[in-house]
């Protein structure tokens, strides 16, 4: 594992927040963090010393905004905010995206324009350290004044009620502190503020999305490489002059991949005469439809990547401008766009995967073709026959998960917060159709492999080969009829833990 991630210095990137949340790297603070931190908590200090009216550290919260808060109720006032705002349903979040939640909102916290204590964002870092993570429901964030529901079952925690999935089980929230020697938070004014607004839940689901939404399009390639030489296919279409005249470059980096990994390939001579003129498009557009996809990426993870060290709460703090400012940075329409965008490119490159699925099934008789079901003994065996049934289902459930959550608005807060990014639902839906399509190439891959294994001792490219080689590793050749939930799952996982990328 590499050294501890260093907050304050230089924002967090994708890779970083995926070794916080799924791998336990360890976080520390930038030496500067403290001081950065304190100057904007002096001028909350100030605000409320001169009696300023400032939204959110003197007033109410949302349409309440009108109210006058006296001093005396400050604290009051934060904490009733953050016990109000608890009321998220459904399950729990996994423990990685409410992980990077806690890294995100600490790494905002410590750009210093927050207004809170340098002891917040510290112990936002010592509870990740101790791995305590705070029991989330996973719904009720409409994304646009931050998550708030989310980020206060968050806080909650932090002020030590609730509940939090520690390493020796889910646990009373205080107990859990106690045994950890850390103190609950106490929130001061605008604490409770800070720490319930901003876009930590949208982030935290984006970067562990987008991260694995790369190695799934990687995968996607290989497979679709190894399944074109499979059914035999051309490797005409791949040509570099024909994707020179479309001017996409990732288009034209497919069609070399794929050249690259089928070089060489003896399946590709063995039917060098063949009268067929052009292959369906599954395999002929290859470069087309999986470029396209990886566009759409470029444009996700561009999207995604400025929020990771972006300051998200209200109102904000300029301590050299001695101002606090109220703006929308909590609004989640930067991300909602981009991780609906993520769902639709997801779908498709499953889609487009469980199209060879069936091909290589399907044993029309030709021939070209591999045996039915990729057994060789048809009718006593079913081979691969009901992979093909469950990528379809999966396709069909990622159909209804791409439509967008972001062109739902619903007002909130009497109509003060009248337009709303659904942004959480929109990377809740993303993460399952990731899900999803993982096990939809998973499939694709398996079936390629037992194609391949059907057309020996021919052989394919270096690329397809060593492919072969590392699916072997995983998923043995079916030549009895077993039970294959587990090879799908194996084959997913090894795509998600980056075990198959890098073939060239």
């Amino acid at each position: 594992m590499t050294g501890p991630l260093v907050l304050g210095a230089t924002p967090p990137a994708v890779g970083d927040v995926v070794s916080v949340a799924r791998r336990g790297r360890a976080v520390r603070l930038d030496a500067a963090v403290a001081d950065r931190v304190a100057a904007s908590r002096r001028l909350v200090d100030d605000i409320v010393a001169a009696g300023r009216p400032v939204y959110g550290v003197n007033t109410g919260f949302g349409s309440l905004a009108v109210i006058r808060i006296p001093d005396a109720e400050l604290m009051r006032l934060q904490r009733n905010l953050v016990a109000s705002h608890a009321v998220g349903v459904g399950p729990p979040l996994p423990a990685e995206v409410v992980r990077a939640m806690m890294l995100l909102l600490a790494a905002s916290l410590a750009r210093g324009h927050s207004g809170v204590r340098p002891e917040v964002v510290t112990l936002l870092v010592d509870m990740l350290g101790a791995d305590l993570v705070p029991v989330i429901p996973a719904r009720g964030s409409v994304g646009a004044s931050g998550d708030l529901a989310p980020l206060a079952h968050l806080a909650l925690a932090m002020c030590g009620e609730g509940r939090v999935a520690a390493p020796d089980g889910d646990r009373d929230a205080g107990e859990a502190l106690a045994a950890a020697g850390l103190t609950p938070l106490e929130p001061a004014a605008k604490e409770g503020l800070a720490l319930v607004n901003g876009t930590h839940l949208m982030g935290a689901l984006g970067a562990l999305a987008v991260h694995d939404a790369l190695l799934l399009q990687d995968a996607a390639e290989a497979a679709a490489a190894m399944s074109l030489d499979a059914l035999l296919g051309s490797l005409t279409p791949m040509d570099d002059r024909i994707h020179a005249l479309r001017r996409r470059r990732q288009q034209a980096r497919v069609a070399e991949r794929v050249r690259g990994m089928l070089d060489g390939s003896g399946m590709l001579a063995s039917h060098a005469d063949c009268e067929r003129v052009q292959d369906a498009y599954t395999l002929r557009c290859i470069p087309q439809v999986l470029g396209a996809t990886a566009e759409a990426l470029d444009y996700v993870a561009g999207a995604l990547e400025p929020e990771l060290g972006a300051v998200t709460d209200n109102p904000l703090c300029f301590p050299a401008d001695d101002e606090v400012l109220s703006g929308g940075n909590f609004h989640g329409q930067p991300l909602s766009l981009p991780l609906d965008t993520l769902a639709i490119t997801v779908a498709e490159i499953a889609a487009f995967s469980e199209r060879r699925t069936y091909r290589m099934l399907d044993g029309r008789g030709d021939q070209w073709s591999l045996p039915p079901f990729l057994t060789g003994s048809p009718g006593t065996r079913s081979g691969l026959m009901v992979l093909q049934y469950t990528a379809a289902a999966l396709v069909a459930e990622n159909n209804v998960l791409a439509h967008p959550a972001g062109t739902g608005s619903l007002p909130t807060s009497a109509g003060q917060e009248d337009f709303n990014s659904m942004g959480a639902t929109a990377g809740l839906k993303a993460r399952s159709a990731i899900d999803n399509a993982l096990c939809v190439v998973a499939i694709e891959l398996i079936c390629a492999a037992q194609a391949i294994d059907l057309r020996r001792p021919l052989r394919s490219g270096p690329g397809v080969e060593d492919l072969h080689a590392r699916l072997r590793r995983i998923t043995p050749v079916v030549d009895e009829d077993r039970p294959l939930a587990e090879d799908i799952a194996a084959v997913a996982a090894a795509i998600r833990d980056g075990e198959l990328t890098g073939v060239s």
